[in-house]
């Protein structure tokens, strides 16, 4: 009978699970500081108003103007620069598309030498080119991704940046102003909410940096504190002045 020696290594197949951080934030970057940008200006804006003094419900219509305003510029600026980036992309893949058409054996040539400085072997390479480029949407595809860095299948929507930028903007803008909205008429209720709103911000921008949530929170609140704190000595100069 064979005994196996208790002391002998064994080998166990590892498994490659691990998992990494969304590196380009997804949807959750430009929600996240849309709403910071809401924040921090409408409370900015609002504590300004009233350093100069003025009438509770005068701060709150400037809150709504200021959250109307705001949302709507970012929304339009964010639907003409996708726009805009997305309309350059598309001048570029068909002048892609064109030279695939008129010029396909430098294009598969450019290719195969680009799979070389990358260390594959020269017929390797030239094999592979061959192969990938039978298809003409595939070939567009990967000259698109190698030489201009994008994915034609997956080009932003400048409606939907359009739309979030929209929504994450108001929804920020919106908290200064919800005190005053549900009967508050001093202005502590309104700088306390946005602030903790603005560091609930930091703690979720957290999770697509390699900060801790709680410094990253901080951050943003210091940030956003010394915005409306600057604003509203600004405002009550201005309303020394003024008045």
């Amino acid at each position: 009978m064979e005994i196996m020696d208790s002391a002998a290594p064994t080998h166990v197949a590892h498994r490659d699970n691990h998992t990494h951080r969304d590196v380009n934030g997804g949807w959750l970057r430009p929600a996240v500081f849309g709403a910071m940008d809401g924040l921090v200006s409408n409370l900015a804006l609002m504590t300004g108003v009233a350093g100069g003094s003025l009438s509770s419900q005068t701060i709150v219509i400037t809150g709504l103007a200021g959250l109307a305003a705001g949302a709507f510029s970012m929304a339009a600026g964010e639907y003409t620069s996708v726009a805009s980036q997305r309309e350059l992309v598309l001048a570029e893949l068909d002048v892609e598309r064109a030279e695939l058409r008129r010029h396909p054996k430098d294009e598969l040539a450019e290719l195969a030498a680009l799979y070389e400085s990358r260390g594959v072997e020269p017929e390797l390479a030239r094999q592979v080119a061959e192969q990938l480029s039978r298809d003409p949407e595939q070939a567009l595809e990967i000259h698109a991704r190698e030489e201009l860095g994008i994915d034609p299948s997956d080009l932003p929507s400048p409606a939907v940046a359009a739309i979030s930028s929209f929504g994450s903007f108001a929804l920020g803008a919106l908290l200064p102003v919800l005190p005053y909205l549900l009967g508050a008429s001093a202005l502590w209720p309104a700088v306390v909410l946005a602030l903790l709103g603005l560091f609930a911000c930091g703690a979720v921008v957290a999770r697509v940096t390699a900060r801790s949530w709680w410094f990253s929170g901080l951050r943003q609140l210091a940030l956003g504190g010394a915005a409306a704190g600057v604003t509203y000595i600004l405002g009550s100069l201005f309303g020394t002045v003024v008045g």
